[in-house]
């Protein structure tokens, strides 16, 4: 089969990222169908070196620099990652370039019959779009016998298709509020869920957490008899100076202290290297060599867009998927921190399912306008919506449907002196990095119903 007819027996199957007009709950995560699936491929998760990233903010800027620094370092390590910007092939990567079409396609060929004879079958349920794609990814890496696999949890940690894996490193990065309805209503009972990452025969690493959070972290790494690598009270770390290009910082550790510069700009991607250069350390310690040089030359190539991205300069325009109030927080604190501006004009557009309130109440204080706009994406909330939340908030918000078209409004009420910053979610990020880059879309049939406002 060639890559669209992949693309499509691949979109036939249930996608819960996309589906809307439906609840859903932690009871329609399990993991025998992805156990059977793989134990029909033979077992390709438990053939390569892994190391397992799960958390609510960072872990795929912490997924992405440690897979950089392996690779670096000669390991040709597979990188896994969701949800994708601009197309599937992004979420299977190794070297840091993304699955061919035709290797796609290949994979989809090799896994496809096994997953028709388990639906047809039905005894588990049917297989879904993550699931393949978590198969396709493991059987990749099998295959190409790469010296690592870097793993980011899609949902969660304890029913998270990924979480087969039996890691040499168990990566926890910051943990606040996403997914209620499915991990729990309080940062310790999403915690509880994350942490069922954690395995024997690993080491955890976690980046700083409330005290609660910490308290479920503990228990499971005893639990295990793991033991943790608590970065909050083993490492310091300090920007030294940054431009629009990137920053240069300092981490010190217990063995010593590194100077490093990523292109990844925010105080919370200081936050994200302190983890993955106390993960790689431990990696190191175990048997897998990192070289100073190596430490360098991935935290300076890493690549990981749409994340306090700059898209363009002259006017300056800035894309990031902030998409919980934590994040947005953050985004806010990292805006004045890193950019000069007069005014503040945000193109926003959410996701159905996050905490539009929450994110409205981060987002509003010094902003001077807000275009509310949404994404291709079938579950993104309806422009109108958005703008009487912002205006309820006391800002003055415009609904223009399509992120194109919101963009060239903000663009049109930018003075040379002005920020503009598309965010709310990802999908809105990777719509204005198509828009303002040139990158072409990979587009995909909508999952029709309707979907309710904040």
């Amino acid at each position: 089969m060639d890559y669209q007819e992949a693309l499509a027996k691949l979109l036939s199957l249930t996608d819960m990222e996309r589906m809307i007009g439906q609840t859903h709950h932690a009871s329609r995560y399990d993991l025998g169908r992805v156990r059977l699936l793989l134990e029909r491929l033979d077992n390709p998760h438990l053939r390569t070196p892994t190391v397992h990233i799960t958390g609510t903010k960072g872990k795929g800027s912490t997924a992405a620099t440690i897979a950089s620094v392996l690779n670096a370092q000669g390991y040709n390590a597979g990188l896994f990652t969701s949800p994708h910007l601009h197309t599937f092939r992004e979420r299977i990567q190794l070297g840091g370039q993304p699955v061919s079409e035709e290797e796609f396609a290949s994979l989809v060929d090799a896994i496809w019959p096994e997953v028709e004879s388990m639906n047809s079958q039905g005894a588990l349920g049917e297989v879904t779009t993550f699931e393949m794609l978590t198969a396709m990814a493991f059987l990749h890496f099998a295959r190409q016998r790469v010296g690592f696999q870097v793993i980011e949890v899609g949902l969660g940690g304890r029913l998270d298709s990924t979480n087969l894996v039996q890691p040499r490193v168990c990566v926890i990065t910051s943990i606040s509020l996403d997914h209620t309805q499915i991990l729990g209503d309080t940062v310790e009972q999403i915690a509880r869920d994350k942490s069922g990452i954690i395995k024997p025969g690993s080491v955890a690493v976690t980046s700083p957490q409330t005290p609660g959070v910490m308290a479920v972290l503990k228990d499971a790494c005893r639990a295990q008899s793991v033991d943790l690598v608590s970065v909050e009270q083993g490492y310091t770390w300090a920007m030294q100076a940054h431009d629009l290009g990137g920053q240069s910082f300092t981490v010190a550790a217990p063995w010593g202290e590194v100077r490093l510069w990523t292109p990844l700009l925010g105080e919370h991607q200081l936050e994200n290297a302190a983890t993955s250069v106390a993960a790689l350390h431990v990696l190191d310690g175990l048997g897998f060599p990192i070289s100073d040089k190596a430490m360098s030359q991935g935290f300076r190539s890493v690549w990981w867009p749409a994340r306090l991205e700059v898209l363009s300069r002259k006017p300056l325009v800035v894309a990031d998927g902030a998409h919980n109030p934590y994040s947005a927080g953050k985004l806010r604190e990292a805006l004045r921190q890193y950019f000069s501006f007069e005014r503040l004009i945000y193109v926003v557009g959410l996701s159905a399912d996050k905490n539009a309130h929450g994110i409205i109440q981060e987002l509003a204080p010094g902003a001077h306008l807000v275009v509310a706009t949404r994404s291709r994406h079938p579950r993104a909330v309806p422009p109108d919506l958005l703008a009487d939340g912002f205006c309820t908030a006391g800002v003055e918000a415009v609904p223009v449907d399509g992120v194109k078209a919101a963009l060239d409004y903000a663009l049109s009420r930018t003075k040379a002196s002005d920020l503009v910053v598309a965010t709310g979610s990802l999908f809105v990020a990777a719509e204005a990095r198509e828009a303002i880059l040139g990158v072409p879309p990979e587009l995909y049939p909508s999952l029709q119903p309707q979907v309710q406002g904040p």
